[in-house]
């Protein structure tokens, strides 16, 4: 029994090490030693290039005459080839509203850039947070135009007209872009934006003033590089990519490498859903409303540059006719509520991954501790212990069958010695003395093991919630999200984890006995590198759990005491 233990110990022990030292070679900038990723090629498109940041190739599709085209248009068709308007004619219409920042560009009237006010860039706390972009380091856009014919797309020139500021007393701000005619058709983008809003309003309207009837097909795409955003631990586990939901299939995210390879599983075609473009804290989404028919795709545009997005047949427009469809872009932090009260399922690009049945609940408790305390931290701190005393009688159990152990200690202890050179007997003499001393040495583990899903819950609901970012809890600890500047909270852990350790009985294995205290010093290092949220939250458990110890040692007539490493 003892063997067998000892073996998976070592098997465990082994493994971590494995993972600590690749998870630390890519916190240091480095390639992962043992499960390394294809490196990412920066996207660096010029000031000329925002065209080819865009979207799949279309010459094809163009070609056909508008009589003829396929209502079942491909990802393939939406265009990626380069505007032939001047670079001239371009420009960037910036504005802004209470929260937000946004870049529109005349070529194509697609969003380039937004920047939130009310959320801190994650590498320079000074700077606000920049989700979309379209630089040297990140490409990230949202597009939309016609398909089906030589129609408009995110590439034809547009005129803008409207207003760039929200005022004061004004709720609302409308941008207005008009395309020119291709063989007749004109495509009008009109963008509404709310006061304490993330949600654009979209309203497409086609207009045929051809001579000729055309079914045009509108595409709306989300098109980001491959990279990592700026400032991400490698110790998060976080996803980075497209996600697509429809009541079918669900919540699919996909791997940019599974994109490479053309691996991609997704739902195709919906009447429901949306698509979206995930990172940790934000995520940009594009909603249509239920009933309406869509393709989905995904698809590499170009070297580390790949699109997510929607494509939706219009009806047939006769000569003079005009069609408008309204949607909705969603782009900023993922506060659950918003993204719920959205569409269903967009409160699941909240990433907590297997056990979401677990952590939803705990978010909520968390946040109506929060409405209370008004403070992050001080809600961790009480949530954890509510949890605490709703584990109490199991943890109970599990400390009383250590007190026993500790209590058959030393006459364990004595009798390992005496059969030294006999293993066969030895094993044999403390089964009789578990059976005497009516002791289950594995009864301190399954009490622990019950609770651990809760406490891998509570820890995705602390590195998911974009609430922790820059949220103060107590002195040095001005951003719950960032690990400890000063190094006090994971040294604190250690110590905690260590007095935890010591107050338990010794392993009778000597060998065990060396790894019972390794282990905890190992793994605190990853605490160093952790948000200073999850760390408190694993400190105020450790206090909780020696003080429950403490008082059930005493309780049961074993005085707590500490049973210090002997490494000779």
């Amino acid at each position: 029994m003892n063997d067998i233990r000892r073996t998976i110990l070592w098997v465990i022990f082994a493994f971590s090490l494995v993972l600590l030292w690749d998870q630390w070679q890519l916190h240091n900038g480095k390639k992962a030693t043992f499960f390394p990723k294809p490196e990412a090629v920066s996207a660096a498109p010029a000031s000329n290039a925002p065209a080819t940041a865009a979207a799949p190739a279309a010459a094809g599709a163009n070609a056909l005459p508008a009589a003829s085209v396929d209502m079942s248009a491909s990802p393939g068709q939406v265009p990626s080839s380069p505007a032939s308007a001047s670079a001239a004619a371009r420009e960037k219409i910036e504005v802004e509203t209470d929260v937000l920042k946004l870049s529109f560009d005349t070529q194509g009237g697609s969003l380039v850039r937004n920047e939130f006010t009310q959320h801190r860039d994650l590498v320079d706390a000074q700077k606000n947070m920049v989700l979309m972009d379209q630089s040297s380091k990140r490409v990230y856009m949202a597009q939309t135009g016609l398909i089906g014919g030589n129609f408009p797309t995110h590439q034809s020139p547009m005129v803008f007209s409207g207003e760039r500021v929200l005022k004061e007393g004004q709720n609302e701000l409308t941008l207005r872009f008009e395309s020119a005619e291709t063989q007749g058709v004109k495509l009008i983008k009109t963008y509404t934006l709310q006061r304490g809003s993330y949600v654009i309003h979209v309203k497409h309207e086609v207009v045929n003033n051809g001579t000729v009837p055309v079914s045009p097909q509108l595409y709306m795409q989300l098109v980001r590089d491959g990279n990592k955003p700026d400032g991400e631990s490698a110790f998060y586990f976080t996803f980075t990519g497209p996600a697509i939901y429809t009541d079918a299939k669900k919540y699919s995210k996909v791997d940019f490498e599974d994109i490479e390879k053309n691996k991609a599983d997704i739902d195709k075609s919906s009447t429901n859903g949306y698509v979206a473009m995930v990172q940790h804290y934000f995520a940009s989404a594009w909603l249509l409303p239920e009933g309406i028919q869509r393709e989905n795709f995904v698809r590499k545009v170009d070297t580390n540059l790949y699109a997510v997005g929607m494509i939706t047949p219009l009806a047939e427009l006769a000569p003079g006719q005009s069609k408008s469809l309204s949607n909705q872009l969603f782009s900023g932090p993922q506060e659950e509520k918003v993204l719920e009260a959205l569409t269903p399922g967009l409160d699941l690009v909240k990433d907590y991954g297997w056990l979401a049945m677990l952590s939803k609940p705990l978010y909520w408790l968390l946040d109506q501790l929060h409405s209370v305390l008004q403070n992050w931290g001080w809600a961790i701190v009480a949530l954890v212990l509510l949890i605490k005393i709703a584990f109490y009688w199991l943890n109970a159990k599990a400390y009383a069958s250590m007190a026993k152990m500790k209590a058959i200690n030393p006459r364990v202890m004595e009798m390992r010695e005496r059969l030294k050179n006999n293993p066969q007997q030895m094993q044999q003499e403390m089964m009789k003395i578990y059976r005497e001393e009516k002791v289950n040495p594995m009864g301190g583990c399954f009490p622990i093991m019950v609770q651990i899903p809760v406490f891998i819950a509570l820890y995705w609901v602390l590195l998911s919630s974009v609430e922790m970012r820059h949220a103060p809890w107590v002195g040095w600890i001005q951003d719950l999200s960032a690990p400890d500047p000063y190094f006090i909270l994971p040294l604190i852990m250690t110590l905690t984890t260590l007095l935890q350790t010591a107050l338990n009985p010794a392993p009778p294995d000597p060998m065990q006995a060396k790894l019972m205290w390794l282990m905890p010093l190992i793994f605190s290092v990853m605490f160093f590198f952790f948000p200073a949220g999850l760390v408190l939250y694993w400190i105020t458990n450790n206090i909780l759990s020696i003080a429950q110890q403490w008082m059930i040692n005493t309780r049961m007539g074993v005085p707590p005491q500490f049973n210090l490493p002997k490494f000779k």
